[in-house]
């Protein structure tokens, strides 16, 4: 009776630890139904399904000057102010590249700021085959979060199976502390595109 008690509790046991075993290791809907990440680097052009994108540029600042509704304004900020500049354009047909997110080294990931409200250069960016446009992409991360990280863009936010740009940020210049090695004082969104580009150190 003691050594069919002592089997009964074995088998539950068994039973037990496999249902947990395939419970944690079994792949979540989220996962099994997440986009598809093609790969690239900094000025490389990343073909998506519907969309090409190259990142051109990366520019840190701790503060943001904007022109708003008529009026100037500087946004600060407790960490730093990635604005990212790239080139899009459509592959078959016209279509809108809507979802940016800043991907940090650990895996924390920063969507784009909507601090800015609607402007033009700004998501969603609306592409056409044939016609390169250029976006800008605007962050708000800490500092530590930059060096080994990965900008994903996609057409939209919640987009199942569908193919995620994601590019390497290592072309990034930073210091020995992981760092971004230039951070502006102040960067204006509204300047010129070569000074913009170009901006001061």
């Amino acid at each position: 009776m003691r050594i069919r008690i002592l089997g009964n509790l074995v088998i539950l046991a068994s039973t037990v630890a496999l249902s947990y075993g395939m419970q944690v290791s079994k792949p979540h809907y989220a996962d099994l139904t997440a986009p598809i990440p093609v790969d690239g680097a900094m000025r490389d052009t990343v073909r998506a399904r519907s969309f090409d994108v190259r990142l051109d540029k990366v520019v840190f600042a701790r503060a943001l000057k904007t022109n708003q509704f008529g009026q100037e304004r500087s946004l600060t900020t407790s960490g730093l102010w990635a604005v990212v500049s790239t080139n899009l354009t459509a592959t078959a047909a016209s279509t809108t590249v809507a979802e940016g997110t800043w991907q940090g080294p650990t895996g924390l990931r920063y969507h784009q700021t909507e601090r800015l409200g609607y402007r033009q250069d700004m998501p969603p960016h609306g592409v056409d085959p044939g016609l390169e446009k250029r976006g800008l992409f605007v962050f708000e991360i800490p500092p530590d979060q930059i060096r080994g990280a990965s900008l994903l863009i996609a057409a939209r936010q919640f987009a199942p199976l569908d193919a995620q740009a994601r590019i390497s940020l290592d072309g990034v210049p930073t210091s020995a502390d992981g760092q971004p090695a230039d951070v502006l004082p102040e960067f204006d969104l509204d300047a010129p595109q070569a000074q913009t580009l170009q901006g001061k150190s």
